[in-house]
């Protein structure tokens, strides 16, 4: 069973999750963020993971420290969830249209954290919601789950589309790069042995 339950609590946000990388896309999510929600079910969805998390935080603030901590519990999760990576294709890429948008997502589980991020999005907010906040969920994500982790909008001028795209081809390329190989199952996919 490949699975994780994370707590995180902090004087900002208290969360608490669990993930099955080999689920089915079911999901059970309460960011307090409705627009953070709807991309969390888009990568659940997509990924075939299922999860299942509560937020209680600061949105009297902003949405800042909901979706960046969010981003570094469900990052945790991963880590915890994947193990020594032992068996898993460990690469995933998607290149992924929505509507006019076409997005390229690229990753290795890598142990490395990296994020390039070549993204514009036309507006600040879409909603409620701080469009410059996706990135801070990417790079806390990426930096949790050591994920090397690249966008780059090839396309795209709907704001919505655009974070969307990015949400839906991550999922893709998640569910692909911890894909157990099973030709090589009991092998860590790397000339060092370890990841």
């Amino acid at each position: 069973m490949r699975t994780s339950v994370v707590t995180r609590t902090t004087k900002e946000t208290k969360i608490s999750l669990s993930l099955d990388l080999d689920g089915t896309g079911k999901d059970h999510i309460d960011s307090g963020c409705g627009f953070l929600n709807h991309m969390l079910v888009l990568l659940t969805k997509h990924g075939r993971f299922d999860l299942d998390l509560k937020c209680m935080g600061d949105t009297h603030v902003d949405d800042h420290h909901t979706v960046e901590d969010i981003g570094i519990a469900l990052g945790t999760a991963f880590k915890e969830a994947i193990g020594d990576k032992r068996g898993i294709v460990r690469y995933g890429n998607m290149m992924l249209a929505m509507d006019e948008t076409l997005m390229l997502c690229a990753l290795d589980v890598s142990g490395r954290p990296y994020l390039n991020y070549d993204v514009t999005i036309p507006t600040q907010k879409v909603g409620n919601f701080d469009t410059e906040l996706v990135k801070e969920f990417m790079l806390a994500f990426s930096r949790q789950f050591g994920l090397t982790l690249h966008f780059k909008r090839i396309e795209g001028e709907n704001s919505h589309h655009i974070i969307e795209a990015m949400f839906k081809g991550l999922g893709r390329a998640l569910k692909d790069a911890v894909a157990i190989d099973v030709q090589y199952a009991d092998e860590i996919p790397s000339s060092k042995g370890i990841l």
